[in-house]
């Protein structure tokens, strides 16, 4: 369940990244107001998912959902550039969070 959890988290992290952009500085309300709901959430969930992951899995695996999360979201919606480079680069980082999940005890 701590991983279902943590997987969520992950997802609201993509959720305020993406906000955050629209806030334009948070000078924006609506995307202002989203931004701090889904941090809130993503943290909360994170923090519920440590009670039974180790820390560093657990932060690995919130920050490389968003990471990846949020490249995908701006090649996707905002009309960000694709290349090569930044394809691998994502890719790397899900390698690195499977390894991360396949090596945790839990």
């Amino acid at each position: 369940m701590a991983w279902i959890v943590l997987a969520i988290a992950g997802l609201f992290e993509v959720v305020w990244a993406f906000s955050m952009k629209q806030s334009e500085g948070f000078t924006r309300f609506w995307p202002s107001a989203l931004t701090i709901g889904a941090m809130l959430i993503s943290f909360g969930l994170l923090a519920w998912s440590m009670r039974s992951l180790p820390l560093g899995t657990a932060y690995t695996v919130w920050t490389g959902i968003g990471a990846v999360g949020a490249f995908a979201a701006g090649v996707l919606f905002l009309g960000e550039s694709v290349s090569a480079a930044r394809i691998l680069a994502a890719l790397l980082i899900v390698g690195g969070i499977v390894l991360m999940k396949l090596s945790s005890p839990t």
